[in-house]
């Protein structure tokens, strides 16, 4: 399999205590600022690595602005970080959310390739987790076995994977990922990974809803 076939099957994570040796700074020749906006059409073009948001894609990353953020748009964006060159152009980019007005979450990690290598990804997420205190734990995210990189990141953090259960709509697709991770992780980094059952009152909790927040 090669890394562009690996499919988007569903993967959950969990914080319940942040490994604060993780965190990390900015690198010099960056900053950071909160996305404006007038950058609506740029924060959605990230996860693409693009200009602009394919037009097969248009309607999905509507939806979810719609179904998350909509009626809260100025949260989102104070939510929402820019990691910016010297040009102020973003290059990286990280948000939370309190989902469902529930639980609280990661979302949209990203940094543009031409800026990989940097430390973006793990300075960004680290000014975010440094937004919350202990009472804000345990913290949710979502993600994809295509996004080992990130998942490496987020162990990092503290974050392990969840076992088991169907978290709204989504089923908890972990079994079927853990071949792929062997695979395209580093041996050291896949045997660090940390797996606890997902907490039945997250699955509880979640039961009835329709929409995909985190």
């Amino acid at each position: 399999m090669r890394e562009e076939e690996i499919p988007d099957y569903n993967i959950f994570m969990m914080c319940e205590q942040l490994n604060r040796s993780a965190l990390t700074e900015l690198s010099a020749g960056y900053y950071f600022r909160n996305c404006r906006p007038d950058e609506l059409e740029t924060w959605k073009a990230f996860p693409f690595d693009s200009e602009r948001v394919p037009e097969e894609y248009e309607g999905f990353m509507n939806k979810i602005i719609n179904d998350s953020y909509g009626k809260n748009m100025d949260v989102f964006f104070q939510n929402t970080l820019f990691v910016c060159d010297k040009e102020d152009k973003p290059v990286a980019t990280c948000s939370h959310w309190k989902a469902y007005g529930k639980i609280n979450s990661i979302h949209w990690l990203k940094t543009l390739k031409a800026h990989e290598g940097k430390g973006l990804g793990r300075a960004v997420l680290s000014a975010i987790m440094r937004r919350f205190d202990s009472n804000d734990y345990p913290i949710y995210l979502h993600t994809q076995p295509g996004s080992f990189r990130a998942i490496k990141l987020y162990s990092d953090f503290g974050f392990h994977l969840l076992r088991g259960g169907q978290l709204g709509t989504r089923v908890n697709e972990l079994e079927k990922c853990l071949p792929i991770l062997k695979e395209f992780m580093p041996k050291k980094d896949f045997e660090r990974l940390k797996i606890t059952d997902t907490p039945d009152e997250l699955i509880k909790l979640l039961e009835n809803e329709t929409t995909i927040q985190f």
